[in-house]
């Protein structure tokens, strides 16, 4: 892998990580970091992040379920930003939240538990920090979505409500696309994959993952940050997965 210059942005940037404490948002502001065109990352979470070393990082809570806190937290933000990424998402949770195998395992309160962090608070992101992107220059508003949201994808089934947050999720940011490119031209609105990554999330389910498909956090925040240094305009509204692949909705 080539050293990360995220060159085809303008130097001095400004990026917004939302979801810092997790593993893949750890694995964003740690390359981050090291790219000498970035001038702030500010980092925002519910539980405090765990960095080995920031310089250019500020930390502010988010709460992806409290609107409030979403408004606020963007009033931190003092500069036009280059880049948004939202790493959050949610699949299990104890031993009562997880993926149906069959319709008979459906609950609406899981279900509604699901897409509130999916899809309903990446949605209130884009409210409140669209309005904060850079204008007349590029600059990306990118949210992890999965393969596993794709509708025309889907060979297994199961997985009702993940399934179901992240194909809502991907009609968002495909809407979200069609209106900013009224408002600001140079804007790029994307849903990414990061593979399967060796985080909470996948855990339960890594002994099903074929061999040399399990990546470390940071492999993929880097991979998929080099993906958003290849996007331009004409790929707003569209899914990328780690490789640079567009992916089917």
């Amino acid at each position: 892998m080539t050293e990360l210059k995220l060159g085809s942005f303008d130097e001095g940037l400004h990026v917004a990580v939302i979801g810092a404490s997790g593993a893949i948002g750890k694995g964003m502001v740690h390359w981050l970091e090291q790219v000498p065109t970035v001038n702030r990352i500010y980092a925002f979470s519910r539980r405090e992040p765990d960095f080995d070393r920031v310089n250019k990082t500020v930390l502010h809570y988010l709460d992806l379920l409290d609107e409030n806190s979403i408004a606020n937290s963007a009033k931190h933000i003092s500069e036009p930003l280059d880049l948004v990424i939202i790493t959050t998402g949610i699949l299990h949770e104890g031993e009562e939240l997880k993926p149906e195998k069959s319709i008979r395992d459906f609950q609406p309160d899981h279900f509604a538990k699901i897409f509130a962090v999916n899809t309903t608070g990446p949605a209130m992101v884009a409210k409140y920090f669209l309005p904060k992107m850079a204008r007349n220059r590029k600059n990306v508003f990118a949210v992890l979505s999965g393969r596993v949201g794709s509708i025309s994808d889907n060979q297994l089934g199961g997985w009702y409500a993940y399934r179901a947050s992240k194909a809502a999720l991907n009609m968002i940011i495909k809407s979200l696309a069609i209106e900013i490119a009224r408002k600001n031209k140079a804007s790029i609105i994307a849903a990414l994959h990061p593979g399967t990554v060796d985080s909470h999330l996948s855990m339960p389910f890594q002994s099903g993952v074929p061999e040399g498909q399990l990546f470390s956090a940071d492999y993929s925040a880097e991979r998929l940050l080099n993906v958003i240094d290849q996007l331009t305009p004409g790929d707003s509204g569209h899914m990328f997965a780690w490789d640079g692949e567009r992916l089917p909705f």
